[in-house]
């Protein structure tokens, strides 16, 4: 509909613009076409996190989930619905409409590398579902995780045209990273890092944060125009790591998985057959030789990695909870039944806690073994403030039953999630289902879910946005499957990779290779080719095998040959190659930064927190020194801080003398100073020696403190989800206990200068006062 352009009296309204007269008698107005889609659908889309597809109730999980089951009941779920391995790539294809690869999303947006299918920035010509809903009068809303902006993007520099105000989103109010601190996340407001509203002692938790934010925009909204649909894209950190949730919510589970995890996929297994989202006669895949048998593992073990479920379990329930508050305020509002809703998740479930789990994920990334000791030390913290924990791999194997793998991997343990799809009764096209609550079995991928929105908005990709031509859409509806249990498949071909492994579904038939990427301490441990050029292509009839159990390749080498040669022009066609098996590998590619940490950085006091990514890494060698003034009274407070007790260091005062307290993934680490900071004008600084492991303290020019740090100082991304430095104060949980947020500096901060690649300090080059008191300190010069 548009608004209706009024005429003069004496002849027709203009078409094209206003009739410009002397005075407004001889004049007509004119007012430009706006779209006005009224009584069209609302959208809202839950993108779930790492959730596997046995982790739901109506999945045929014991986890309580009964706002997901809700969703269910009024509408249908997919049992073949596919998605690509890993986070940022799926979350490019659902907004898309896209393969991944072919809108430069081939790997995690925080890797771009100089391939156009590894770019990690969805191009101009592949507008989003919220660009393209916009342009067409809806209202467009993002809450919680984003991760479709590069690393280097993320600062207060920008540019912002991958964040999601930059990509067709009207609101915003959420996390840039992969994940987030659930007691203190790293958080942002449309283009703007803001603080959350209480602490962790106040009762503070992201998930319920992010329902009362996107509650309060859906009130504002309707409100305001309660006429105007919307879109809203409500992507929770649940359930990534780290798995955070109030205590009683976790101990809702207590002793329920004290069997262990081949029981308890026994028991899904058996639910999701009766459910019929696994047919009957599908054979449950094996428990692989890396997957411990529980039976084998001593009671310290069994009671540590149950706690681990147990908290993961609570972590889904307390999400399901919020949701059902998003849910019942639709409701209020007189708009669900309006709405549509469509659930998932960007990957199958998540093994990178390793064997025997973490008590800090951080210890996957930074390649740092997990320890039994360790994790039965923090046991009782597991889901806490303490804790940035991750389940054992045992787990996500089991919630992806029936299949095999995992996250990262194209084995449908990878690759096929939980799909719900809830339409809405005003939908433009698509019939509701005459069997509300019922499964559906058509295949279909993430790709489709644009096209199925759309559909039911009665709204057309258009040919070019700002003017540029659009890609070739890859999805298609899914409107026929939802209304009718015996459509065709929504798509009969469709490849995936991810870190080279491979695979491809076509008429029926899924070939799928054997390899193992690279860069996985744990995944040593997993058999399957390490060589690309040696893969072995499995081959199964989906049909038949619903599990991908029955390798048939040996029986029909001429189906494996022809579907190998489809992946292929597949992989041309939506620009797969360079294929690159390894997360490290990556780095010989990466983008170079457009705007670095000049040499000499200084940084100034009254700012936001500077984004981990602009700021220099200590670990080369780099000097920090902050010039302050320091009071009669002497000296206290934060300086400069980055990250907590789970990954960051902290150059402060404690008892008036200086100190860098650093953790390393759970940690700790210090160097402290006798020596008092007497009162007035001063530069108290810190380096890191790489050569000899030390950490040294300095006054002015003066050594006043060394220490060994074994561990280094970790890399210039301090936290997955990011930490942000401060200056003269600090956040959310400390670094250390030696001192309790905000910790603010009690005398004058003017500066905070990082000095990259420093002078070193030895007698040849450096002062010859300094290098002969750091000589005597560190005995090694």
């Amino acid at each position: 509909m548009t608004h209706p352009q009024p005429a003069p009296t004496d002849g027709p309204a203009p078409t094209d613009g206003p009739v410009i007269g002397r005075t407004l008698a001889d004049s007509v107005a004119w007012h430009p076409q706006r779209p006005r889609p009224a009584g069209r659908p609302n959208v809202l889309v839950v993108l779930l996190d790492d959730v596997g597809f046995a982790q739901l109730g109506c999945f045929g999980s014991d986890i309580a989930t009964p706002n997901m089951d809700r969703l269910a009941g009024a509408g249908v779920r997919f049992n073949r619905f596919h998605v690509t391995a890993i986070c940022s790539p799926s979350r490019a294809a659902l907004l898309t409409g896209r393969n991944h690869h072919a809108v430069g999303m081939g790997m995690l947006t925080d890797l771009p590398t100089g391939f156009p299918g590894y770019t990690a920035r969805i191009p101009s010509s592949a507008a989003t579902m919220a660009r393209i809903l916009k342009d067409e009068g809806w209202n467009t809303m993002a809450v919680g995780k984003w991760h479709l902006t590069p690393r280097e993007d993320r600062s207060a520099a920008g540019p912002f045209d991958t964040w999601p105000l930059g990509m067709g989103f009207e609101r915003f109010y959420g996390f840039l990273h992969g994940d987030a601190n659930h007691w203190t996340p790293t958080l942002y407001r449309d283009n703007s890092p803001i603080e959350a509203p209480a602490t962790p002692e106040q009762g503070y938790h992201l998930t319920e944060d992010l329902t009362d934010q996107a509650i309060t925009m859906l009130r504002d909204q309707q409100n305001a125009a309660p006429e105007k649909p919307f879109l809203m894209y409500f992507a929770p950190g649940a359930a990534h790591a780290p798995h955070h949730v109030p205590r009683a919510w976790a101990d809702r589970y207590a002793g329920q998985y004290d069997d262990g995890w081949e029981a308890w996929r026994e028991r899904v297994f058996a639910r999701q057959q009766e459910l019929g989202v696994v047919p009957a006669g599908t054979t449950l895949s094996e428990r692989p030789a890396w997957i411990p048998d529980w039976a084998t593992l001593d009671d310290e073990e069994r009671r540590l990695f149950a706690r681990f479920q147990e908290v993961f379990a609570g972590f889904l329930t307390h999400f399901d909870h919020h949701l059902g508050r998003l849910l019942d305020e639709l409701e209020a509002l007189g708009a669900l039944d309006d709405t549509l809703v469509v659930l998932t998740s960007d990957n199958g479930a998540s093994a990178e806690g390793g064997p025997i789990g973490s008590i800090n994920e951080h210890r996957f990334g930074f390649g740092v073994e997990e320890s039994i000791e360790d994790n039965l030390a923090g046991l009782d913290e597991i889901g806490g403030f303490r804790s940035y924990n991750h389940y054992p791999w045992g787990w996500a194997w089991a919630g992806n039953t029936p299949f095999q793998l995992w996250k990262r991997y194209t084995w449908l343990g990878g690759t096929r999630t939980p799909f719900i799809l809830k339409p809405a009764r005003n939908a433009v096209t698509g019939a509701l289902p005459s069997d509300p609550g019922a499964v559906r079995d058509q295949v279909c991928h993430i790709i489709d879910v644009l096209p199925t929105v759309l559909d039911a908005c009665g709204v057309a990709v258009p040919a070019s946005v700002d003017g540029v031509e659009q890609q070739r859409v890859d999805g298609a509806s899914m409107a026929d499957a939802v209304a009718h249990p015996a459509a065709p498949d929504v798509r009969t071909t469709q490849y995936f990779e991810m870190l080279g492994s491979r695979s491809i579904i076509h008429d029926g038939w899924k070939a799928t290779t054997d390899h193992v990427s690279g860069g996985v301490i744990a995944e040593a441990a997993l058999p399957g080719s390490r060589d690309l050029d040696a893969d072995r292509w499995s081959l199964f009839r989906l049909a038949d095998d619903f599990a991908e159990v029955h390798d048939l390749a040996d029986e029909h080498p001429e189906v494996v040959r022809e579907l190998e040669a489809i992946w292929w022009s597949e992989a041309e066609r939506n620009q797969v190659l360079p294929l690159q098996d390894s997360l490290h590998g990556r780095l010989l590619a990466m983008e170079l930064p457009l705007w670095p940490p000049p040499r000499t950085l200084v940084l100034r006091p009254g700012a936001n927190p500077v984004v981990d990514e602009a700021v220099p890494s200590l670990g080369g060698g780099a000097l920090v020194e902050v010039d302050v003034d320091v009071p009669p009274a002497g000296a206290e407070g934060v300086l400069a801080v980055i990250g907590d007790w789970h990954n960051g260091w902290a150059l402060l005062a404690l008892d008036g003398c200086a100190a860098l307290l650093l953790n390393t993934t759970s940690t700790p680490y210090q160097v402290r100073s006798e020596v008092p900071i007497p009162a007035g004008r001063h530069r108290i600084g810190f380096r890191y020696l790489p050569a000899q492991a030390t950490g040294v303290l300095l006054l002015d020019d003066d050594v006043v403190g060394t220490a060994p740090l074994p561990a280094g100082m970790g890399a210039s991304g301090i936290q997955i989800g990011g930490g942000g430095l401060r200056i003269g104060h600090d956040t959310g949980f400390p670094v250390s206990d030696d001192y309790a947020p905000p910790y603010r500096w009690t005398g004058t901060i003017h500066a905070v200068t990082f000095h990259q690649s420093p002078q070193p300090l030895d007698p040849a080059q450096a002062d010859a006062r300094v290098a002969a008191q750091l000589a005597t300190l560190l005995h090694t010069e």
